[in-house]
């Protein structure tokens, strides 16, 4: 009889412990997917103060029409990087062969300096990649800029051109206090975060396949994400 009683307390103890994983696993899940849909919805209000910014204070035009891919790192906070450091996290978008623009593609960045043009105390940082190179570059997932690809500080204006960055593979921008700056990030490392690949998407997923837009664009916020770009470069032809 004792043993029949041991034998069921095991047993409750053991369903109780299992429904227990199951609940804190599934927060887990919960909490992963709500930080990379709020990273997603931070980079989206930053794309869209880039159709919003006043011309002689924006990213020229024919930047924003060039870009064959677009990477934020939103919401950058002055002390949460160090040359070497900690990461900052971003996502990407390339324009496909069909003339759309990827699901986004999560990435990190290190070794980003906090130098003169990166001012105030929270940025958004923002990367135009302009040409082909620069582009089969980004989507090895792993590049330095300034040594794997040509980067540069992007101009800005009304009246400025992407050849004021020397035909560079990137061009970089800071925006703070309303407006965009051009932004050197020579020496900064930037490679896939796996990590919020997987929650994004479920499982890991190649940085490339993503990029060129073998994968469907997975939720709400990265759709908004994909739009507010795609808004952007509608808006730019429009002006």
């Amino acid at each position: 009889m004792l043993r029949l009683v041991n034998g069921k307390f095991a047993t409750a103890l053991f369903a109780s412990c299992l429904g227990m994983f199951v609940c804190a696993q599934a927060q887990t899940d919960s909490s992963s997917s709500a930080a990379a849909d709020s990273e997603l919805q931070r980079a989206t209000e930053t794309v869209q103060h880039i159709a919003s910014a006043a011309p002689d204070k924006g990213v020229p035009n024919d930047v924003l029409q060039g870009a064959k891919c677009v990477a934020v790192i939103p919401k950058l906070v002055k002390g949460a990087f160090v040359v070497g450091g900690e990461h900052g996290n971003g996502v990407a978008t390339c324009k496909t062969a069909s003339s759309t623009w990827s699901a986004p593609a999560p990435f990190s960045v290190s070794g980003v300096s906090w130098g003169p043009q990166i001012g105030g105390k929270s940025t958004d940082l923002m990367m135009f990649i302009m040409n082909d190179q620069g582009m089969e570059d980004l989507m090895k997932g792993h590049i330095k800029l300034g040594a794997d690809v040509s980067a540069a500080a992007g101009p800005v204006g009304r009246t400025a051109s992407a050849e004021a960055g020397y035909k560079a593979g990137i061009l970089t921008y800071s925006s703070s206090k309303g407006a965009f700056i051009g932004a050197s990030l020579n020496g900064a490392e930037l490679q896939q975060d796996t990590k919020r690949t997987k929650e994004l998407y479920g499982k890991d997923v190649p940085f490339k396949d993503i990029l060129k837009g073998a994968v469907q664009t997975p939720s709400g916020e990265a759709r908004d994400f994909v739009n507010a770009v795609q808004n952007a470069k509608e808006t730019a032809q429009s002006r």
